[in-house]
């Protein structure tokens, strides 16, 4: 016997949300999903009429979904917003050189302006490259990091005045977690706002999908037909997050909220006072945002143009170790080079 929908349209049901158990049919779905968006963009008050804003896409489910509904309800409710898109390309054949043919056909689909930005032209690597230097055990972090200042990077050239991001509340409440265990107090402060960054130095990053549970967005996309590219990356299976990430299933199994409990715990953190925060500036070499000198970025960056890789894994202190012993072994060669040409 066919179940009703819930919302009681007078059609049969077609499927379950997650996130709230009710039954549904695929159009009273459809405005359940994108009215939660929009409430979200209005109640934080994400947006500002005439605002230029980047969505970061990467041609993935979120990203995707972002960019569909990010355009749909900018015209439904007139938000008088200016879209285009951004995408990093990080040099990783096989997963990103196929995944950007989505984003342009994403382009071509929503009719907005796209830019793509690699770290190639940026930091003259490729994570092919980087991987080749560093190994699979840490590549995560370098990804991470030059990935975060590469959309500032891309937001800066297309004078932006904020970049959308497909953060869901799945990827939120592993990084709760993640900060959780590590003991990052500073990123946990953060991790759960909806809007972060802002500033004279800086551009800020909004999630509208913070609420968004991951699996209504690839129901969304499937029920929408919408193109997105679905293979992970090649580099991911050793990342961190994704401990995290089987954790979280594995409580999601035993308790379905625990996905909004999480966001809502990390919303609700409050700190000592005496517990250290750090200060956000700009680093004196490439002028982004950082809270260290010289910023994450750069330190890997010349890790690798010393042929030290690991330069920037661990403490500063290993670093500046690792520097020391480098600038030694240079001097000594240099002096045995001025005895052998004295000769």
């Amino acid at each position: 016997m066919p179940i009703n929908c819930k919302a009681k349209c007078g059609k049969a049901a077609a499927l379950k949300r997650p996130k709230t158990g009710d039954a549904l049919c695929k159009e009273c779905f459809f405005a359940a999903f994108e009215a939660e968006i929009h409430h979200t963009i209005t109640s934080s008050k994400l947006f500002r009429r005439g605002e230029k804003v980047a969505v970061a896409a990467s041609g993935g489910k979120d990203s995707t979904v972002l960019a569909h509904v990010m355009k749909l309800l900018n015209e439904r409710h007139d938000y008088g917003l200016e879209l285009v898109l951004l995408s990093i390309d990080e040099g990783i054949t096989g997963y990103r050189d196929d995944s950007l043919e989505t984003v342009k056909q994403n382009r071509d689909d929503y009719k907005m302006p796209l830019k793509i930005l690699s770290y190639e032209e940026l930091y003259g690597w490729t994570m092919d490259r980087i991987v080749s230097q560093i190994g699979r055990s840490n590549n995560c972090t370098f990804c991470g990091v030059f990935r975060r200042q590469a959309l500032d990077r891309g937001a800066k050239l297309l004078c932006v005045d904020s970049i959308a991001t497909g953060h869901n509340a799945d990827d939120i409440a592993e990084t709760v977690l993640m900060n959780v265990l590590r003991g990052d107090t500073a990123r946990l402060r953060r991790c759960t706002d909806i809007r972060t960054g802002g500033g004279e130095d800086s551009i800020p990053r909004v999630k509208p999908l913070k609420y968004s549970y991951e699996k209504e967005i690839v129901m969304y996309a499937h029920y929408k037909k919408l193109v997105y590219f679905s293979t992970e990356c090649v580099f991911a299976p050793n990342a961190y997050r994704g401990h995290a990430r089987a954790f979280l299933k594995d409580l999601e199994k035993v308790r379905p909220s625990v996905i909004m409990d999480i966001i809502y715990s990390g919303e609700q953190l409050r700190f000592k006072d005496t517990a250290k925060n750090p200060v956000r500036g700009t680093c004196n070499r490439c002028g982004f945002i950082s809270s260290q000198q010289p910023c994450k970025a750069c330190v890997l960056l010349e890790g690798l143009n010393r042929g030290l890789p690991k330069l920037g894994i661990g403490k500063k202190s290993k670093g500046d170790r690792m520097i020391a012993k480098q600038d030694q072994e240079l001097a000594l060669r240099e002096r045995a080079n001025l005895v052998k040409n004295d000769f």
